[in-house]
C-alpha cells in the first residue's frame, strides 16, 4: 500500500498560516522572531506561537518551528529557555541545525521531535545513520539529492525524509554558504542572508569575461507539481513547500495545487496537474521553473542569468510609445489593478487605467491594443506580475475556512438531565445539564427546534455531520439552556483535542576526554611537495604523512584507514580517526563537546566567530565540563565561500566592485573563493587554542587576483 506523505506547508506570519490550512496542508513551518533561518520574514511573537499552535491543533495540523540557526554561546540560556516554551506549549517538532544545541534539547527534552534542517548539509546515508543513532525523528535533505539517492537512503535506514518540492533554491549546499557573511557580516547561518547569489557578476576565463547575462548565479524556482508521484513512490514522508518570505496568496496556491497532485495520485493513479495549474503559479510568483537536481535538470535549465526576480507571464509587447503613454498589444488579457512590468527598462506599476480607441475599459483581452499612459523608453516585451483577479478568487476561497465534520448525540429524557455527546474522530465528550427536563405546559420544545439551536457552529472549526436525538414527547428546554451546553461542549471537545503529553525534563551528561594545552601549527594544501615546520599537515592528495582532506560533499562513503579532515557529519559516522573542519560550522562550546563526544580528535572553529567568541566558547567549556578542548583555529588563507553542484565553466566570478572569487572544481563540486585573503594576527594559543592553521591550498593559484 502506497503511504501518503505529509503537505509540509510554509507560513511567515499569522495569515499565511491561515491559509496553508484553508488549502489543505497536514503541517506547517513557522519560526519566532529568533533563531529562524528567515530573519526577515515577519515571524512569530510568542503569543502568536500560542495562538497558531491552537489553531493549527483543532484542524489536525501539526506546527514545526524552525530553530534552524547557529546558536552562538552566549545565547544559549535564551536558546534553551525558548525551546522549553515551545515544548510546554505542545510544538509538534523543532527543526534544528546547530549540532551542539541539537545534542543539549534531545538529552534536556527527550520527548520533543527534533528535526534535522537541510542546513546540516544532509545529503548521504552515512549522515541519516548518524542522526538516526542520535533519536533525530526525520532529516530534511539537502536540495541536491537525486530521487535515486533518496531512494537509497528511504530502504537503507528508518530516518523520516522530507524532500523540498516548490520554491527557492541556493545556488550552494545549505548551511555551507558563507559568501554573504564573509563579504557583508550577514549570515546565511544566522538567518540574515543579503542573497549574494542573486546579484550580478562577470564570469572570467582565460582573463577574458566570457557572460552576456549577469545574474549567473541565480536559481529558477523548484516546481515538481507534474512528477509528485515519483517522489510518493520511492516513499518520502513529507513534501515541503519553500515560501516563509511568500504571500498568503502564493501559500494558498501551492498548497492546494500540491494537495490536488498528492490526492489525485493516491485516489486515481495518476496526477492530476493540468499546464493551468502550472500558469497559475506562474503568475503569482517565479523565478522560471526547475526540476533541479532532484529531477537531474541540468546546467541549462538550473539558473535564470537574465534576471532574479518574479517573471510573471508575458502579456504582450509594446509596439509604440509618444509623450507619456505606450501602445500595448496584449497576448492575454490585462485588468484594472493588474501589476505589470516592462521588461527592457525593469519599470514595473500597477494598472490604474487604460484605453482602447481612447475609451476608458477595465478589461482588455488578447489581441487588443491597450495604451496605458506612462514614461517608458523601449518597444519591450511586458510582463504581468500580479493578477488582482487571481488574488481575489484566492482569498475569497481563504475566507470561505473549511470545516470538520462533528458527529453529536442529544438525549432529551423527562425528568433526566439534558446530555450531549460530541465526537470528532476519537475524541468523545459528553456533558450532563444541570437542567432536568420537565413537562411542557404550553408550547413543546421540538425536534426542529433543539436542532436548530445545536447546529450552530459557524464560529467553531466543525460542521454538524450528523445529528442524533433520543426525546420524549411534550417536553421544555429553555433556548439560553441548549445554547449553553453547545457552547459548553464544544470547548470541552476543543480542550480534550488539544491536550498534551506529560512534561518529561531529562538531564544533560557527555563523556570528554581531557585535552593537554599545546602551541601546535598545522597547514592545509594541495601538492605532492610536503613542508616540515608543522605538527600536522592537511592535504587534498591521499599520501603519506600527511592527513587526508576529504571533500565537503559525500554521497558514497569509501573505506579509508589513515587519518582524514572532514567536513560532514557522515564522515564522523564512517572514519574512525577524525578531524573536523570549518564546514561543520562550529560555534558553541556544545558542539565542541558533542563533537568530542562522537570520537572526533581535533576541531576547527568556524570562520564566522571573532577572538572574543573563541575565548567565551573556550572559557564556558573549562566552566561546564573541567576539560580542555582540542580546538583549531584558521588564521590565513583564501576562505571558501560557497560549495556547488551547478558548475560555472571559468577562472574567477568579478562582482560590480572588480572583487575576484576564485572558482575551483574539485571532483564534480565547484568551490567559490572569498576575493580577499583571511589574516588574523590575534594570540590564539593565550586564549586555549592548541592549533593554528594556515590555508595555502590556493595560494600559487591566487596570487594574481
Amino acid at each position: 500500500m502506497i503511504k501518503k506523505p505529509e503537505l509540509l506547508a510554509p507560513a511567515g506570519n499569522m495569515e499565511s498560516l491561515i491559509a496553508a490550512i484553508m488549502a489543505g496542508c497536514d503541517a506547517v513551518y513557522i519560526s519566532g522572531k529568533k533563531y529562524g533561518a528567515r530573519a526577515f520574514a515577519n515571524n512569530f511573537s510568542f503569543e502568536e506561537i500560542v495562538e497558531a499552535i491552537k489553531f493549527a491543533h483543532l484542524y489536525d495540523v501539526k506546527v514545526y518551528v524552525t530553530v534552524n540557526t547557529l546558536i552562538y554561546e552566549s545565547e544559549m540560556n535564551d536558546f534553551l529557555k525558548y525551546i522549553e516554551f515551545l515544548y510546554r506549549n505542545n510544538v509538534d517538532a523543532v527543526i534544528m541545525q546547530d549540532l551542539g544545541a541539537m545534542d543539549l534539547v534531545r538529552q534536556v527534552y527527550p520527548k520533543l521531535e527534533i528535526h534535522a534542517s537541510t542546513q546540516m548539509n544532509i545529503h548521504s546515508l552515512e549522515t541519516v545513520k548518524l542522526l538516526e543513532k542520535l533519536n533525530i525523528k526525520r532529516c530534511v535533505l539537502a536540495r541536491e539529492m537525486s530521487l535515486s539517492e533518496i531512494k537509497n537512503i528511504k530502504d537503507n535506514s528508518n530516518m523520516e525524509l522530507e524532500v523540498f518540492v516548490q520554491g527557492a533554491l541556493c545556488i550552494s549546499y545549505s548551511g555551507q554558504c558563507l559568501m554573504s557573511s564573509l563579504i557583508g557580516a550577514r549570515s546565511g547561518n544566522r538567518g540574515t542572508c543579503a542573497q549574494c547569489c542573486r546579484m550580478k557578476y562577470d564570469l572570467i576565463k582565460d582573463n577574458k569575461i566570457v557572460n552576456k547575462d549577469k545574474y549567473i548565479l541565480s536559481t529558477k524556482d523548484l516546481c515538481t507539481l507534474k512528477d509528485i508521484d515519483k517522489l510518493i513512490d520511492v516513499g518520502v514522508d513529507s513534501i515541503k513547500i519553500e515560501g516563509r518570505m511568500k504571500r498568503k496568496e502564493y501559500v494558498y496556491l501551492a498548497v492546494s495545487l500540491y494537495r490536488k497532485a498528492i490526492d489525485s495520485y493516491l485516489n486515481y493513479g495518476f496526477v492530476n496537474i493540468t499546464d493551468k495549474d502550472i500558469l497559475e503559479l506562474k503568475k503569482i510568483f517565479n523565478r522560471g521553473f526547475t526540476k533541479g537536481f532532484l529531477f537531474n535538470e541540468t546546467n541549462n535549465n538550473f539558473t535564470n542569468p537574465k534576471r532574479p526576480n518574479h517573471q510573471g507571464i508575458v502579456i504582450g509587447k509594446v509596439i509604440s510609445i509618444k509623450n507619456s503613454s505606450f501602445c500595448l498589444k496584449l497576448s492575454d488579457k490585462l485588468n484594472l489593478q493588474d501589476g505589470i512590468r516592462v521588461v527592457a527598462d525593469d519599470i514595473g506599476f500597477i494598472v490604474t487605467e487604460m484605453f482602447i480607441n481612447n475609451k476608458k475599459v477595465k478589461s482588455a483581452k488578447k489581441g487588443d491594443i491597450v495604451k496605458i499612459k506612462k514614461k517608458i523608453n523601449s518597444l519591450s516585451e511586458v510582463v504581468k506580475t500580479t493578477d488582482y483577479n487571481q488574488l481575489q478568487k484566492i482569498n475569497q476561497l481563504i475566507n470561505k475556512k473549511r470545516k470538520l465534520p462533528l458527529d453529536v448525540i442529544m438525549r432529551a429524557r423527562l425528568n433526566h438531565n439534558l446530555t450531549i455527546v460530541l465526537k470528532y474522530k476519537d475524541k468523545e465528550i459528553e456533558i450532563k445539564s444541570d437542567y432536568i427536563v420537565t413537562k411542557a405546559k404550553n408550547s413543546p420544545t421540538t425536534k426542529d427546534s433543539i436542532y436548530d439551536k445545536i447546529n450552530r457552529f459557524n464560529d467553531t472549526v466543525y460542521f454538524l455531520n450528523s445529528f442524533n436525538l433520543d426525546i420524549d414527547d411534550n417536553i421544555f428546554i429553555p433556548v439560553g439552556v441548549l445554547n449553553n451546553l453547545r457552547r459548553e461542549a464544544v470547548d470541552k471537545l476543543n480542550l480534550e483535542r488539544l491536550k498534551r503529553d506529560n512534561i518529561v525534563i531529562g538531564n544533560y551528561h557527555v563523556s570528554l576526554k581531557d585535552y593537554p594545552k599545546a602551541n601546535k601549527k598545522s597547514i592545509l594544501i594541495d601538492s605532492y611537495d610536503i613542508p616540515t615546520n608543522y605538527d600536522e599537515i592537511y592535504n587534498f592528495k591521499n599520501i603519506a604523512n600527511t592527513t587526508y582532506k576529504l571533500n565537503r560533499i559525500i554521497p558514497n562513503h569509501k573505506d579509508i584507514k589513515k587519518r582524514v579532515l572532514v567536513s560532514d557529519l557522515g564522515s564522523i559516522n564512517k572514519y574512525q580517526n577524525v578531524v573536523t573542519d570549518f564546514a561543520l560550522n562550529v560555534v558553541n562550546s556544545y558542539t565542541v563537546a558533542f563533537l568530542h563526544s562522537l570520537g572526533v580528535d581535533k576541531i576547527t572553529l568556524s570562520y564566522e566567530l571573532n577572538y572574543n567568541e573563541i575565548k567565551e566558547i573556550i572559557d564556558n567549556y573549562h566552566k561546564r565540563y573541567h576539560k580542555h578542548p582540542n580546538l583549531e583555529v584558521i588564521i590565513s588563507g583564501y576562505e571558501e565561500a560557497m560549495v556547488c553542484k551547478y558548475m560555472l565553466d571559468g577562472d574567477y566570478l568579478m562582482d560590480r566592485f572588480k572583487n575576484k572569487f576564485k572558482i575551483k572544481i574539485r571532483d564534480n563540486y565547484m568551490y567559490i573563493y572569498n576575493y580577499k585573503k583571511r589574516k588574523m594576527d590575534d594570540d590564539f594559543y593565550n586564549i586555549g587554542i592548541n592549533w593554528i592553521r594556515e590555508n595555502k591550498e590556493l595560494d600559487d593559484e591566487a596570487i594574481n587576483i
